[in-house]
């Protein structure tokens, strides 16, 4: 009894979260515009979607500035853990904790408060602000990301490297990085998965100019609600099973090795 109510509470949960996305996708193939009747099968929607120009030009937004600010917030991450890693720990407590803050801060209020700031800088808000703060934002994560595989990090074998002539950028290149590798990939694709989602903050800070998916989305949603929707939901759920996938295949191909030589 007790495993029938474990598996019928994972079936409830499972069925809530997922069920709704394959409604979703369901009716991007459906051949009339009703979203609740089924007309008939079609890839129209997905048709429509790449040859909108509102759409593609917001996709193409959306993925620069997630790239470019991905990147940037995991080289300044990955640098302020190293440095965070190397202070005293009352010192090394009192920086992780104040990194937190931004990470339980609720978004409107980061939101508002650049907002606030780049007016009071007099600068005009659009895809500059719009970057900056994605920067912003993703620091924390990165930091987050990459502190627990500093820790694991032996420091004598960096130490060890230094001693047998090695020149510190050196050493930290072949001792080092190849270890918290993994913290900076996780920092990174975490990153890039909170900039391509943000809504609130990009919304605040994007001026009249800038649109993002998000926010294209939540405008076009007001006046009307096609199935290129429904189609774009489904390209970008398709799109991260695939990155799920590929993220997963060296783990995996990993663990076939070990019971191999096991």
């Amino acid at each position: 009894m007790r495993k029938f109510f474990e598996k019928s509470y994972m079936a409830l949960i499972f069925g809530f979260l997922y069920l709704p996305i394959a409604y979703l996708i369901f009716f991007s193939f459906n051949e009339g515009k009703s979203k609740v009747i089924f007309s008939g099968f079609t890839l129209q929607n997905y048709v429509n979607l790449f040859h909108d120009e509102e759409i593609m030009g917001a996709l193409v937004n959306t993925l620069i500035i997630a790239a470019i600010s991905s990147v940037i917030a995991t080289v300044i991450g990955t640098m302020a853990a190293i440095g965070i890693q190397r202070l005293r720990k009352w010192q090394r407590n009192a920086v992780m904790n104040v990194t937190y803050i931004p990470v339980l801060n609720p978004d409107i209020i980061t939101g508002v408060s650049l907002m606030l700031l780049f007016s009071i800088a007099g600068i005009s808000l659009g895809y500059g602000t719009v970057l900056l703060a994605h920067i912003t934002f993703n620091i924390p994560y990165v930091i987050l990301a990459v502190m627990p595989k500093l820790r694991q990090v032996d420091s004598s074998i960096y130490e060890a490297a230094l001693d047998l002539g090695a020149a510190p950028a050196h050493a930290f290149r072949k001792a080092v990085l190849p270890q918290i590798m993994p913290g900076i990939i996780s920092g990174f694709m975490m990153a890039l998965t909170l900039s391509v989602d943000d809504f609130v903050i990009t919304f605040f800070l994007k001026g009249v100019e800038v649109e993002t998916l998000a926010t294209m989305i939540y405008s076009t949603t007001k006046v009307r609600v096609d199935l290129s929707m429904n189609a774009l939901c489904g390209v970008m759920v398709l799109v991260v099973l695939i990155i799920l996938i590929l993220a997963n295949l060296p783990a995996k191909k990993s663990h076939t090795k070990r019971e191999v030589r096991a």
